[in-house]
């Protein structure tokens, strides 16, 4: 995991960093800290006289925009600079650089994260937000692992790995582009869906358990209960009961229109896991 993205979105992305800053000092990685700016604006009126575009609050959002970009580029440099990250890539250590796009941050991170080996974003604290189609189109147009991180600093990364096992391909995608971090982990907690309730047929928690020692891999089992949101919840609770400070989780093993409507295990994930989820499909 040499290349990272850091997605900064304005000044309250320091979770972000540190996480990004985290991997980094484990794998000698290059963190580029990347911000998207919209300039694009359709805030459309209804009156009398039909619909117009006020151009007067198309400046103050424009104006928002800056500010935000501002934030975003003040906060990184001075993170970075207070770990004494340098600019240019380093095989010694972690580096990091600043990158400005225009654009829809969700469209952008979709497309440059498909030549990173992981995309850092926050978590979305609502549904429908600018936070949550990131999220999601890094998930479905990069091609690349995603890892998610909570508002709350995280002191540890990957010391501890929990995976949520339900045998289906999008799981073992992510089990496979996780192996640098599982590899590194001090332990890892498999929790896995008993085979009655997978989502489809697919191999158990045990041959999961058999493949990761094979790499040297220190690994328990654990049993997850339920079926869509509740089975979320007890993946939830079982990483917390192992200590985990990261999981690992397939997304969208269902449809993710299902999932809009009917709720699921990723969607229970997304909006209410405390630790940083690290997702690919």
């Amino acid at each position: 995991m040499k290349n990272v993205l850091a997605v900064v979105g304005d000044g309250n992305a320091k979770p972000v960093l540190e996480a990004a800053y985290l991997v980094a000092q484990r794998f000698a990685s290059h963190v580029v800290g990347l911000h998207a700016l919209t300039t694009e604006y359709a805030v459309v009126f209804g009156g009398e006289m039909g619909f117009s575009i006020s151009s007067e609050v198309d400046r103050t959002l424009e104006r928002e925009g800056y500010d935000r970009r501002d934030q975003a580029r003040r906060l990184f440099r001075e993170f970075m600079e207070s770990h004494g990250l340098p600019d240019a890539p380093s095989e010694s250590g972690p580096s990091a650089s600043w990158r400005e796009e225009d654009g829809r941050q969700n469209a952008v991170v979709g497309v440059i994260g498909r030549v990173f080996d992981l995309i850092v974003v926050e978590q979305p604290e609502k549904l429908a937000s600018i936070a949550e189609a990131t999220l999601e189109d890094a998930l479905f147009e990069s091609g690349r692992p995603i890892l998610m991180i909570p508002g709350a600093a995280q002191k540890s990364l990957g010391e501890v790995v929990a995976i949520a096992w339900n045998g289906s391909t999008e799981t073992a995608l992510t089990v496979a582009l996780a192996m640098p971090l599982l590899k590194k982990a001090r332990a890892v907690a498999i929790i896995a869906t008993p085979q009655a309730l997978m989502p489809e047929p697919g191999p158990s928690g045990e041959e999961l358990a058999l493949c990761l020692e094979r790499h040297g891999v220190a690994v328990s089992l654990r049993t997850a209960s339920g079926r869509a949101k509740a089975q979320g919840e007890s993946f939830l609770h079982e990483s917390a009961s192992a200590g985990a400070d990261l999981l690992l989780k397939g997304a969208y093993t269902q449809s993710r229109i299902r999932q809009m409507i009917f709720g699921g295990a990723t969607r229970e994930i997304i909006m209410e896991s405390r630790i940083p989820v690290l997702m690919a499909r």
